[in-house]
């Protein structure tokens, strides 16, 4: 039985969306920091964001890849650590704004951002959408948002990528917001975003405190955005967490343990379901070409 199937038997329809997939940017890291026994191959890692078109919400955005602020603001040591250890490219062309002003979304029009967490790569863009929302559960920011210099580095973590009405616009996910997801599914339970079953958050924490995946529906398939819970499809179908090195940047590696099991239990169960990592090399090569709805 499908995620969808679980729910509506239980008498939880969920609303269908629209999901378009994009990539603002790439770094390159060898394969075998990713993915367990991996070649010593340098392999490109998009920075994948989505938007979704929700009936009643419109766009929102799913984090937002790498901007052309991102490549300003790692100009300046130490901040420039950041791209002397993970090399990026990126052109402005790919930005979140105007690759979804390609597909008639405007940065106006854009009114909920969704972060899942606060690593630059995931938030470079966020000054683009003056009119926006931003979305999170609090400990994600809780944990970085003192931070400056060295420390935020350490978190890859850049201030100065939030826009100064950040917190002003802030719209934490709370905790009372909690929903039951099927028995065999490998999260007790998850948060609903929007109030109508369509978004459900569920906690990945590891890679970064406070990390969430979004659970959807469209109308052909179920997805989860996984965030770096894993940075792969293949690593979950294999079972290939990455490299003890790649814990160095993580605040808690028997979290992330955690959360990659539970990725990998969940497609054992639940093969159908499309879990989506936001640096898979192989969702960039299939399914983002041309933002078409999934």
């Amino acid at each position: 039985m499908t995620y969808r199937q679980q729910r509506e038997d239980r008498g939880l329809p969920i609303p269908k969306v629209k999901l378009r997939l994009f990539a603002a940017g790439y770094c390159t890291h060898p394969e075998w920091v990713t993915l367990r026994g991996g070649s010593l191959r340098s392999c490109r890692i998009p920075a994948i964001f989505a938007c979704i078109e929700h009936p009643v919400f419109g766009a929102i955005v799913v984090d937002t890849g790498y901007s052309e602020r991102f490549i300003r603001e790692t100009n300046r040591l130490p901040e420039r650590l950041y791209r002397m250890i993970t090399p990026v490219v990126f052109r402005e062309e790919e930005s979140a704004v105007q690759q979804l002003a390609a597909c008639g979304v405007t940065p106006e029009q854009v009114q909920t951002v969704i972060v899942t967490h606060f690593h630059a790569d995931h938030v470079a863009g966020l000054r683009d959408f003056p009119n926006a929302t931003f979305l999170y559960v609090p400990e994600a920011y809780d944990a970085v948002k003192s931070l400056c210099g060295l420390a935020a580095l350490r978190r890859a973590y850049l201030p100065g990528l939030l826009p100064e009405s950040f917190e002003r616009r802030s719209q934490p996910i709370l905790r009372d917001r909690q929903v039951e997801l099927p028995a065999d599914f490998p999260f007790s339970s998850g948060l609903d975003v929007l109030g109508d079953g369509s978004l459900v958050a569920v906690d990945l924490p590891g890679h970064a405190d406070g990390q969430i995946g979004l659970l959807l529906s469209t109308e052909r398939y179920d997805y989860l955005l996984c965030a770096d819970a894993a940075w792969s499809s293949r690593a979950i179908r294999e079972n290939r967490p990455p490299h003890p090195l790649a814990g160095l940047v993580m605040p808690n590696r028997r979290q992330y343990r955690d959360s990659f099991e539970r990725l990998v239990r969940l497609h054992e169960r639940y093969p159908a379901l499309r879990i989506v990592p936001s640096h898979c090399p192989e969702i960039w090569e299939k399914w983002i070409q041309g933002g078409e709805p999934l």
